[in-house]
């Protein structure tokens, strides 16, 4: 019998029922014997009550396994007021981010790792819509009443958690709450081994969906049993790595790199993992043009994570993007495209998928990929890049609601991010697009002092200045860029930002550095 099979009896309490039924049933027989012999009753009445008795057990293990699910529910629920039970359940939930209630502060990464799965699984469940992690993790360490957050957040529901591990021992704490009336749809404590995080996950977000929507589909349940490695060591620094990816710096992308290949060390065939070793150095590559990144090792893990799931989203998006950077355009669109039918929630498939078509030309095409991409998942990049794209086509009144809305993500994004130098600059343009000029120019300032030496950084400054017309400041940035590493050459070439510049001789000159590939 499968652990798996195990939990989930445990969970349901069959063992508990079957157990309180066989002592039920063992006193009635214990009785009849009695009865028997005391009134002269026929054996055949004893026969019948034993075979009856043997007849119930497995209806009653049946139905203990059906409904032995909801009680837990059922148990917070009674405590809703009848006015509340009887009203539909809100479809919009915010989770917030999972406290780090560990002794190690470096456990942070456990808690988080935890809280975005569950997320990434809510987010895929019909009928359901979640608020962006963006949005969220604004709230991450900060005090506040939760109906008041969902409020804030247009969220008719809240899930929030805690996160304790002690050695392999794990401790996960959750409560659903109805923003509406304040009282608990669900709450759950798990006191588990580390092993059984997967089953935690699974199980919280599974019963969030029950408790919301009432039913959970089949194929959602078998979409939730599958884990993506069966080692519990290769997740961990499997979940180590997003949280550094995440950040985007040339350090925290390699140190991204170094933790994804730990887990495929330890576990060859975690596809996700090779997918992440081969977007980290991609990364690094499109940022850090200068850095030496190993586009050869790149190939081959976005490879290897297709050979061994060839149906998973992630694993196309990751190989898309490694022919992507070989300007091998056509074949990486086809696996972009592959990428989002497999799965139409795909944010990365869709943005470098975006890029590439900006990169060719292909504007009408990248707005939209851009637009989408952005309504998958609140990211600044992808609002302001959407907004560019579309000022590059003359839609200019789209492109300042555009440039308004890529403001308002990047900075909830350096609430959290403070030292972000591509959301700084990123928001300086945008300021100067929403015709905030000093502001934004501030902000290019600020951009510099958080990484003077960033290739990326000093291409977006230069382009502001470009943008605010001062062309020489503008064509000394851009080549201190391309000093630097900068050198994505189609992207220069289709930059609307850099239109200024075009007749400029020293920008020409620039641009007859690349090869026109």
């Amino acid at each position: 019998m499968s652990a798996r099979l195990v939990n989930e009896l445990l969970r349901r309490r069959v063992p508990q029922v079957i157990g309180v039924y066989l002592a039920a049933g063992w006193g009635l027989l214990e009785f009849t014997d009695w009865a028997t012999g005391r009134f002269a009753l026929s054996a055949g009445v004893e026969d019948f009550v034993v075979v009856s008795w043997a007849l119930l057990l497995p209806i009653i293990a049946g139905a203990a396994w059906r409904f032995g699910a909801p009680e837990r529910r059922r148990r917070a629920l009674d405590r809703v007021a009848p006015a509340a039970a009887e009203a539909s359940r809100p479809t919009d939930i915010l989770v917030l981010p999972f406290a780090n209630l560990s002794a190690n502060a470096g456990d942070e990464y456990l808690s988080d790792g935890i809280c975005e799965e569950i997320i990434n699984q809510l987010a895929h469940m019909e009928g359901l819509q979640v608020v962006a992690r963006t949005s969220a993790y604004a709230y991450k360490e900060k005090a506040g009443d939760v109906r008041t957050i969902g409020r804030e957040l247009g969220a008719g529901a809240v899930l929030e958690g805690s996160v304790q591990r002690s050695g392999d021992r794990l401790r996960v704490t959750t409560q659903l709450v109805e923003v509406a009336s304040g009282y608990h749809l669900w709450s759950e404590r798990y006191d588990r081994e580390m092993k059984d995080v997967f089953d935690i996950e699974d199980d919280i977000a599974a019963s969030v969906v029950e408790a919301l929507r009432g039913i959970l589909k089949p194929e959602e349940r078998e979409a939730l049993a599958r884990n993506p490695t069966d080692d519990v060591e290769a997740y961990e620094f499997y979940l180590r790595g997003k949280q550094f990816f995440r950040q985007s710096r040339r350090k925290s992308l390699e140190y991204a790199r170094q933790m994804f290949e730990r887990a495929v060390e330890v576990d060859p065939h975690f596809a996700l993992a090779w997918c992440g070793v081969a977007d980290s150095i991609l990364l690094t590559h499109m940022y850090y043009p200068g850095s030496g990144a190993d586009l050869e090792k790149a190939d081959e893990a976005s490879l290897r994570a297709l050979e061994l799931s060839p149906g998973l989203s992630e694993a196309h998006g990751s190989r898309g993007f490694a022919l992507l950077q070989a300007d091998r355009f056509e074949e990486a669109e086809a696996e972009f495209q592959a990428a989002i039918r497999l799965d139409p929630n795909q944010f990365d498939a869709r943005y470098f998928y975006a890029r590439g078509c900006f990169a060719h030309g292909r504007l009408e095409d990248a707005a939209r990929l851009f637009q989408e991409a952005s309504e998958v998942r609140e990211d600044y990049q992808a609002a302001f890049f959407a907004a560019q794209a579309l000022e590059a086509l003359g839609r200019e009144d789209e492109a300042t609601v555009g440039y308004r809305k890529a403001l308002a993500v990047a900075e909830k994004h350096m609430e959290l991010n403070p030292d972000d130098p591509r959301a700084a600059t990123m928001r300086a343009v945008s300021l100067c697009r929403c015709g905030e000029r000093d502001a934004g120019l501030r902000w290019a300032e600020r951009a510099l002092e958080i990484d003077p030496t960033d290739a990326g950084v000093r291409y977006n400054v230069a382009c502001l200045y470009s943008l605010e017309d001062s062309p020489d400041q503008a064509i000394e940035c851009l080549e201190k860029a391309v000093e630097a590493g900068f050198g994505n050459r189609d992207w220069i070439a289709q930059d609307p930002d850099l239109d200024r510049l075009r007749d400029h001789p020293r920008f020409q000159q620039l641009l007859r550095q690349f090869p026109s590939g």
